[in-house]
């Protein structure tokens, strides 16, 4: 925190414009050496930049931006320089030549956000899956997160934590006041409306599922149309589609959006009992694996053998003599298309109802966790006629609120979150 650090913040050059960022205690001083001046703050300037001999390296918009009221809440200077490579180059190395002043490391920028109160630790992961964001649904999630949607609802439970935990503190304390010697009436109904109302979060669909996408897998036995099919939900030749049984002999995973939905879609070998082979026999059991971890199995074999929840799939329906089904959900060809686009809107609509709604932020795995520890000291203290109990379960409770903004953190968990971040954010 003591170095001032400078990257490229904008995309990789060559580009009309390169930014390139400074932020730390010696951003000021580093502006006036390759400028010769510091602007009125937030006001752009056009300024010849230079380097320490005196050769012009650039003619750039230069901002002077005042801690602490910055995205760092560090002072910070900004270049908007040509995005020329050699550009970018030459004033990199000025920077660089300047005592007090290194390359900042993947995620630094971010990370000094966070350290100096610009951001809380579930912000900066809503930032991260931003910067990830592949599709429409993923983006509104992630932008509902960094914004602070959630903060702010973990900051008011908090704020009704402490109320409780005030009110047993007196009890406690001063259990000889007959104006306080005892818990509010309403004390185990506070308790259990805040329990409610994590619940309601707990029972959101998981911000994994949004990000690895709605997991269908086609399944059936051998030459039932699987791979044509997949490769037609994937619009690739991803898979090797033969008349030859056995052809399929791993779990093929193809990550595709469709309207802006997320899916992983999977090809598995042909399932059947007699099998000689033994690497077809270890890609049945792959593809067993597969069906548990679905989130969906299209089953292409026959009627009512498919794991339960299948949706019914009639196949190769282009054929002379189709194998036919009394109730599928859709009859196809994956040859022809038909029926291929309802097939596809019925996954849309089905997949949307399974993953956050747009613009909801969603938990990751660290935040369920720490929200359900939450939730079981709430459902203790509820259970507790100890005070000092309650009041343990009640401090458990605000230990992981706090873990879940940041406000309790390692450095390896610091490590590995800012390290998502490219250089320069």
């Amino acid at each position: 925190m003591t170095d001032t650090i400078f990257a490229l913040s904008s995309g990789a050059p060559p580009a009309a414009i390169g930014v390139i960022r400074v932020s730390g205690p010696r951003a000021r001083l580093a502006l006036q050496e390759l400028a010769g001046r510091v602007p009125a703050p937030r006001r752009a300037a056009l300024a010849r930049l230079r380097d320490r001999q005196g050769a012009v390296l650039d003619e750039a918009l230069v901002l002077w931006l005042p801690g602490p009221g910055t995205e760092t809440g560090e002072d910070v200077a900004e270049l908007q320089c040509h995005g020329g490579r050699a550009v970018i180059a030459a004033v990199e190395t000025a920077l660089a030549a300047l005592p007090g002043l290194r390359r900042a490391k993947p995620g630094e920028f971010t990370r000094r956000a966070f350290l100096n109160g610009k951001i809380d630790l579930a912000e900066a992961e809503g930032l991260a899956d931003l910067l990830e964001a592949e599709t429409e649904l993923q983006r509104l999630s992630a932008m509902a997160m960094a914004g602070g949607a959630f903060s702010r609802e973990v900051g008011q439970w908090r704020e009704e934590l402490l109320g409780l935990s005030a009110a047993l503190e007196a009890v406690l304390d001063f259990a000889d006041e007959d104006d306080v010697a005892t818990l509010p009436a309403d004390f185990a109904l506070r308790i259990a409306g805040l329990a409610q109302k994590i619940r309601g979060w707990l029972d959101r669909p998981r911000a994994e599922l949004l990000k690895e996408g709605f997991r269908v897998v086609v399944a059936g036995p051998p030459n039932a149309g699987k791979s044509t099919l997949f490769n037609t939900l994937v619009e690739a030749e991803a898979a090797i589609a033969t008349p030859i049984a056995g052809t399929t002999r791993d779990v093929l995973t193809r990550p595709v959006a469709i309207a802006g939905v997320p899916f992983l879609f999977a090809d598995t070998a042909g399932l059947h009992d007699a099998v000689d082979d033994v690497v077809e026999a270890i890609g049945i059991e792959r593809a067993m694996e597969a069906l548990d971890r679905a989130d969906l199995v299209l089953w292409l074999g026959p009627e009512g053998m498919g794991p339960p929840g299948a949706w019914e799939i009639e196949a190769q329906i282009d054929r002379s003599h189709p194998v036919a089904k009394r109730h599928p959900r859709h009859r196809i060809s994956a040859r022809t298309g038909e029926g291929i686009d309802a097939l596809r809107a019925d996954l849309v609509e089905t997949a949307t109802a399974a993953l956050p709604k747009p613009g909801e932020a969603a938990l990751n795995e660290r935040q369920h966790e720490l929200l359900g520890d939450a939730r079981t000291a709430l459902a203790q203290a509820g259970e507790h006629h100890d005070p000092l109990l309650v009041a343990e379960a009640l401090r458990l409770a605000r230990v992981a609120f706090d873990s879940l903004l940041g406000r309790t953190a390692t450095e390896d968990m610091l490590d590995a979150l800012f390290g998502r971040f490219c250089i320069g954010k």
